[in-house]
């Protein structure tokens, strides 16, 4: 399997310079994130959201290694806040952040991370949209869910994010899937070992469905993220047997992958969301994109072919 290799290469300092300096690398990068600036991503959406799609944006970057770093970090995302404002389209573009870009990994990063993070739900509450924290590695997880639990006390509409493969997650997804919780479930897209984490495809996809049964069967707002036509499909099944309208849940999809299934679902009348990246520090979430799919990565090689 290549998705492991890939998730390695994604942590090398060496293959971060080749991949980098490839000359096709931008061309192809371009697909999963489509612009490094605020401006660059307005038009992208102006474009989706004209389109009936819903956004969630990312900041991409995670080596943090100095609280200055953090802070920068956090003040790009209120710079997004202050764009998407102008724009006045209130919750059609949340954002989502991974707490180790605020310097949750850093000494003291717990705190650091909140104190962080806290102004940029504040200031997303005050345009009317919200703020969803990525899950990352499992050793992260319980800092990001007790900075979750706390930024909820003021903030209920903070979301977080579950992933199927760890074993953890069906006891998460029963504690999280109450009144007013916005839960995004995921396969799940780093290299865990095999004593915390499922590691073969049809292992992740039936937790998968275990997972989304008691989110969709729970009191909160399940956002299903996944590509799987399979899993959406069940995930269909899964609402029209609990009774949930069509605003009652909502897919997302990352930007750049299967475009016309998600006019195919906004067209049906689910809330469907495209999860938009953009910034220069891109190498750790392409990787991610690239072993999730093999798709993706075969994308990637015929174009290295191709223009070399």
């Amino acid at each position: 399997m290549l998705g492991p290799v890939i998730l390695a290469a994604s942590r090398s300092d060496r293959m971060r310079r080749l991949i980098s300096a490839a000359p096709v690398t931008k061309q192809v990068v371009d697909r999963f994130i489509p612009g490094e600036t605020v401006d660059d991503i307005v038009p992208i959406i102006k474009d989706l959201t004209a389109k009936g799609l819903e956004l969630t944006m990312d900041v991409v970057g995670e080596d943090i290694t100095t609280p200055e770093q953090a802070t920068a970090a956090r003040d790009a995302y209120l710079a997004l806040i202050d764009h998407l404002k102008e724009l006045q389209l209130g919750e059609k573009v949340e954002m989502s952040v991974k707490l180790s870009m605020f310097g949750q990994a850093l000494d003291g990063g717990h705190e650091l991370a909140l104190a962080n993070v806290r102004p940029v739900v504040e200031a997303a509450a005050a345009i009317g949209t919200t703020v969803t924290l990525d899950a990352e590695d499992h050793t992260t997880l319980d800092s990001m869910f007790a900075i979750h639990e706390e930024l909820r006390k003021d903030f209920p509409q903070t979301g977080c994010v579950i992933q199927a493969y760890l074993f953890r997650t069906e006891a998460d997804a029963r504690r999280l899937a109450a009144a007013g919780s916005r839960v995004r479930l995921v396969k799940g897209a780093y290299k865990e070992p095999a004593e915390v984490a499922y590691q073969q495809k049809h292992e992740i996809d039936k937790a998968y469905v275990r997972v989304l049964r008691i989110l969709v069967e729970g009191e909160g707002y399940p956002m299903i993220g996944s590509h799987d036509p399979r899993l959406i499909a069940i995930a269909q099944e899964l609402a029209h047997k609990a009774g949930r309208k069509l605003d009652e849940y909502e897919f997302q999809m990352l930007y750049g992958i299967r475009g016309d299934e998600h006019l195919r679902l906004a067209a049906e009348g689910h809330r469907m969301r495209v999860y938009t990246a953009y910034g220069t520090d891109w190498y750790g979430y392409f990787m991610r994109r690239l072993a999730e799919k093999p798709a993706n990565l075969r994308f990637f090689l015929r174009s290295m072919v191709s223009k070399g």
